[in-house]
């Protein structure tokens, strides 16, 4: 019994003197959030810098200097359920890709199938994914100036996808091109490829 009191008495101090040894400490070097003004944006938080058409120019905040911007749009299947999400940007000149592209599809798709694109009704090209986290499955795609010229000119694309749970029904994803041409001059985009 007498045990029992100790124990309970040890644990009451300790909850008890707890907060003083917490507040002795650095609230950054334990990890607390020390909030921000009402309408202020955390670092690295994500918006919609500028539209372009279908096209967004989606930036992350970066209180130490320019905030890095990318084309974004988010791909709708046949039905208007939004699937995934591509983010473009620019590279310097004289490598092989003019541009490069993230595309994020969901978990479950078929990643031996790769991704395939096609512009107007071109014949498509195939993509490998690079990896799968918890916000789905990344292709990390680059693009020559020739492929970055059929955007430019083009109308529509076609993101083609393979799910786990159907593979002989493959989605077909819209990607519109209308503001692309606007989107991809975008100064913001074009500083960050020197």
């Amino acid at each position: 019994m007498n045990k029992s009191l100790s124990l309970i008495a040890a644990l009451a101090l300790a909850v008890l003197t707890g907060p003083v040894h917490a507040q002795e400490a650095s609230s950054a070097a334990i990890g607390l959030d020390m909030g921000q003004a009402d309408g202020e944006m955390p670092a690295g938080a994500p918006y919609i810098k500028e539209q372009f058409g279908d096209w967004a120019l989606r930036c992350l905040n970066n209180p130490e200097g320019d905030d890095p911007c990318q084309l974004y749009q988010l791909l709708m299947d046949g039905e208007g359920n939004s699937v995934a999400e591509i983010s473009m940007f620019l590279l310097p000149e004289g490598g092989q890709a003019a541009a490069g592209a993230t595309i994020m599809t969901p978990l479950g798709t078929l990643l031996t199938e790769g991704l395939m694109i096609s512009v107007d009704g071109a014949s498509p090209r195939r993509y490998v994914y690079t990896f799968c986290n918890v916000s789905g499955c990344a292709a990390r795609v680059g693009f020559t100036a020739e492929e970055l010229s059929q955007f430019k000119n083009g109308s529509s694309a076609v993101v083609r996808i393979v799910s786990v749970a159907n593979p002989q029904q493959p989605v077909m994803l819209s990607m519109s091109l209308n503001g692309f041409t606007a989107g991809i001059s975008s100064p913001l985009l074009q500083g960050a490829a020197n």
